[in-house]
């Protein structure tokens, strides 16, 4: 019994951490007014100082990332080695073209349940696109190219299509995909190698397969 009571009594003793953080930081925060007062050209210096390290820090971490991208992009762009690739690897190649052609909010969703849409994105004003990818050795025939437009007429209403194929599409596919009344750009693959290389662009859209 008494040692239980020590342990609560040293429980008691001991302030929680959380409050000593606050403390420290209400110490803290006072300095820093107190300096900022004291001192306003060293302090206006400083902020600049943090800022402009700030600044260049996201700068670079952009160029970091857009230069990790280029080499991915080179290093599987070649359509030999995208022939090697599964489903998934070339969503992914994809998708980071797309980022590199300024796409923004670029979501793979590719998979079961995916509704005939692999990935998701959106271009600065010129709307919500929708992409689906085939990673086919084989020609894309009609069917595929009716089932996509079908998405793009109800789940995927207002979206600008776009047909990725490493492959090409048969007579039919081609006359489905140019009779299409919703917005829809097919990219071949004569035309794949040079988009993934930003060589092409993606961007206006045209109704036209390449």
């Amino acid at each position: 019994m008494a040692r239980r009571g020590n342990g609560r009594r040293r429980r008691r003793d001991n302030p929680p951490i959380l409050l000593l953080a606050l403390v420290g930081c209400a110490v803290a925060l006072a300095a820093v007014v107190e300096f900022v007062q004291a001192h306003p050209g060293w302090a206006a210096a400083v902020a600049a100082l943090l800022a402009a390290g700030l600044a260049g820090g996201l700068v670079l971490r952009v160029r970091l990332i857009e230069a990790r991208r280029a080499r991915f992009l080179a290093a599987n762009a070649q359509l030999e080695k995208v022939d090697r690739l599964t489903g998934g690897q070339f969503e992914q190649l994809v998708a980071e073209r797309l980022r590199a052609d300024g796409f923004r909010q670029v979501t793979q969703r590719g998979g079961s349940g995916d509704l005939g849409v692999d990935i998701v994105a959106v271009a600065p004003g010129r709307g919500r696109y929708a992409i689906q990818c085939k990673r086919y050795t084989k020609k894309v025939g009609a069917p595929e190219v009716r089932n996509f437009l079908g998405a793009l007429a109800n789940t995927f209403a207002g979206h600008t299509g776009v047909l990725v194929t490493s492959g090409h599409l048969t007579k039919q596919a081609r006359t489905e995909a140019a009779a299409a009344r919703q917005p829809l750009i097919v990219v071949e693959r004569d035309g794949l190698a040079d988009w993934l290389l930003g060589r092409a662009a993606l961007l206006p859209p045209s109704r036209r397969p390449w």
